[in-house]
């Protein structure tokens, strides 16, 4: 499976768990209170003010963080 912009952060986190972590070093909070927060990488990404070069940026790292 290929990460989108697109993906759901519970389903990012699913698929590759370490991108918790990728996410956070990003600012980009994806768990809070021990629940996932819902949306996408883009919703969550704009949120806290990245444009859409850095959004392709975070897929394409944490495409290469595939196994």
């Amino acid at each position: 499976m290929k990460i989108t912009k697109e993906i759901l952060i519970v389903d990012l986190i699913d698929l590759l768990p370490e991108s918790a972590t990728y996410l956070m070093n990003q600012h980009i909070k994806c768990v809070a209170c021990g629940e996932p927060i819902w949306g996408t990488l883009e919703q969550a990404s704009k949120q806290k003010g990245y444009n859409d070069n850095d959004i392709e940026r975070f897929v394409r790292e944490l495409n290469a963080m595939l196994p």
